[in-house]
């Protein structure tokens, strides 16, 4: 595929909001690619990383290797990704401790509008698909409400966290960081770019790019023969993952540490009237707008790449 630079700048920019959102717990990168025309591309250029692309490398050298892997797109995009989460992570970690209304806000707009965009490309309708589409609700919804798990820093637990998580980052509506939520992984990993702790850091990316590997395999052979339904799926996942972005929550358990740090273990949504403190309800309503915009502008940009 021919690109000029600007192309590659575009798509670095992509990368740039992909890995914001899958800094976030809540929100994933797998949807921005979605709604920004690139997903299909970035499945399809990961699935094809195996034995045979080594042998190119060997028997015709890097520039051939080089094309095969689509090495251009992903450099690109992974630049992009990797800038944004390692210091989005530090300032989405910052907002949702101390601004959870407002950055919930945001993102509970992104999702909103990425259900329309991801589900419009639904062409055929039919009774498989609304029951994919109602499996991919309650499943998402689900794994929303699910309590985090005590943290947990051996190795095999990081790999194990990063496959798992990988998988979700890739998925519309799933969000890789909310896994590490869950698994009690996300303030090790959070603390582990902060303190540049490379050990834990190898263990969890290499985990990741196992998982990445092999999931993608999976995602690229349901999209070519079960189209409709895996988009079906795949709105449902985002369906279902609003009750994790809705701004108001009213906490029901905490989790206190060995140092007696308190994080919210489990919560349930509420009306923005019922909420404990500024519900920042004009705000909020202006920041799910302009959430719900920055969706469509990306929408509008990945279709007139295609």
């Amino acid at each position: 595929m021919q690109r000029r630079f600007i192309d590659y700048l575009v798509i670095s920019l992509k990368g740039l909001a992909m890995g914001a959102a899958d800094a976030v717990p809540g929100v994933s990168g797998g949807t921005i690619a979605f709604i920004s025309g690139i997903y299909e591309e970035l499945i399809a250029t990961i699935s094809n990383v195996n034995i045979s692309i080594f042998k190119t490398l060997f028997k015709k050298g890097f520039k051939s290797f080089w094309e095969q892997l689509n090495g251009n797109f992903l450099l690109a995009l992974l630049s992009g990704i990797i800038v944004s989460f390692v210091s989005f992570m530090r300032l989405a970690k910052y907002l949702i401790e101390n601004e959870p209304v407002l950055i919930w806000s945001f993102f509970f707009g992104l999702i909103i509008a990425s259900i329309y965009f991801v589900g419009k490309q639904i062409t055929k309708w039919n009774i498989s698909v609304i029951a994919g589409l109602l499996f991919g609700s309650i499943v998402a919804f689900y794994i929303s409400t699910l309590p985090s798990m005590a943290t947990n820093e051996s190795s095999f637990f990081l790999f194990f966290a990063g496959a798992l998580a990988i998988c979700a980052m890739i998925l519309p509506g799933i969000s890789g960081s909310f896994i590490l939520v869950i698994l009690g992984a996300y303030k090790t990993i959070s603390d582990a770019l902060h303190d540049f702790d490379f050990k834990k850091l190898i263990f969890f990316v290499g985990g990741a790019v196992i998982g990445l590997l092999s999931f993608s395999h999976l995602l690229k052979w349901l999209f070519k023969h079960y189209h409709n339904l895996t988009l079906a799926i795949l709105t449902g996942f985002i369906f279902g993952s609003l009750n994790k972005v809705w701004p108001w929550k009213e906490t029901l358990t905490w989790h206190v540490n060995s140092k007696g740090l308190k994080t919210p273990l489990i919560d349930k949504s509420v009306l923005p009237f019922n909420y404990e403190g500024d519900n920042h309800l004009l705000l909020a309503i202006l920041l799910i707008i302009v959430g719900f915009l920055t969706i469509f502008i990306l929408e509008k940009v990945g279709s007139k790449k295609h």
